[in-house]
Order: structure tokens, then sequence, then C-alpha cells
């Protein structure tokens, strides 16, 4: 299969958004996850990338026939100062420069691209963009499920030790909660996130 890597910035981003939507519903209900999205939500949510200055969206997208292209994942990023204040909270209260930051948001990939180096593309893509910018330091957050989850795969192998291997660390003391409905269940709650940083000097 033939995927090319294809870094968007400002206008670039608008068209790619609605395909964009519906890819984050589809790899988020996976665990650990298990977001019952919503594709209103979702498109509104990622239209901030093309509003705001310092974002991008790094996708690949899957060659078709007659020149279609399908998006079978992203990864995205903003300055932090531009995020959300629940992701700048918990930076805030430690008494951290939000403006020295760089916030990497979601690195989706669909199963039937993973292992192919993708991932690492990405990574690489969303830290050269931000030194680019002038920051020093790149950091996301994650969700955290317990061992014992119900819904959690035999086979089930988290993204830690991938983070480890290229550079990234989690910080226990910055942490945050997102909400959001989850696939069996019958309204939202709270979900805890840890952040994991990245020094890009």
């Amino acid at each position: 299969m033939s995927v090319e890597i294809h870094v968007r910035r400002g206008d670039a981003i608008a068209p790619i958004l609605p395909a964009l939507a519906r890819l984050r519903i589809e790899i988020f209900r996976e665990f650990p996850y298990l977001y019952d999205g919503d594709l209103a939500y979702e498109t509104e949510y990622l239209a901030r990338y093309a509003e705001r200055p310092g974002a991008l969206i790094v996708t690949a997208e899957h060659e078709m026939e007659a020149g279609a292209r399908e998006v079978v994942g992203a990864s995205t990023g903003v300055p932090l100062a531009q995020e959300l204040e629940v992701l700048q909270r918990p930076f805030l209260d430690a008494g951290l420069d939000v403006g020295a930051y760089f916030y990497g948001g979601e690195s989706i990939l669909r199963a039937s691209h993973r292992g192919r180096g993708i991932y690492a593309k990405f990574l690489a893509a969303r830290e050269e963009h931000a030194r680019a910018l002038g920051f020093a330091t790149l950091t996301f957050c994650a969700v955290e499920r317990p061992k014992d989850h119900p819904r959690r795969p035999v086979d089930y192998v988290p993204l830690d030790d991938v983070w480890r291997h290229f550079g990234y660390a989690p910080c226990p003391t910055l942490r945050t909660t997102f909400r959001w409905r989850d696939v069996d269940a019958a309204e939202e709650i709270e979900h805890p996130m840890v952040f994991w940083e990245k020094s890009l000097v």
C-alpha cells in the first residue's frame, strides 16, 4: 500500500477535517480510550487547528484508485498557550510557563497501517515543527486505565515503551481529566490523563 506523509498548516488543514473527524471516532473507540464519539463535536474540535497560528496536522494518506486519497492516520500539534484551559491548568498550577511548551495532540493510525514506521514519521514531523517555532519542550497527555479494566484486550500493549523509545518521559505530577462517554456507558465521566514530555534541545 502506498502511503504519503503530508504536513498541513493553515488553509491546508480544512479540507481533511471531515475525514480526520471520522478517523478519530473510529480509532478512539479502541481501548484504552473507548470513546463514543460524535461527528459534529469532532469536526468543531478539530477546526481550531486550521485557525490557530503554529498549529499543524501531519497526515498519512493512502493512495487509492483514480488518484483519490484516504486519510489513515494523523498527528496534531499546537502551542500549549493556544490549547484548551484544561490542558494548560496543570502547568499553570505548577508555576510553569505554558508559553514554553508545544502540545502534541493525538497520534492515531488505522490498525492496517501500523508497524510500517508511520508513527515515527508523525513524531519526527511534529518535533521538527515545534523546534522551528522555537519550542524547547514538547508535551502530550494520555489516558490512564486500570490494569484490570474489564474491556482491556488480553493482547493489549500500552504505548509507554514506544514513547520512551522516542525520548518521552511521564510527568506524574502533571495531570488533568477529560470528560467523555465510554462506548458502554450511559453518560460522560471524568477520565484521568497524565502528561509526557520530551526536551527538543
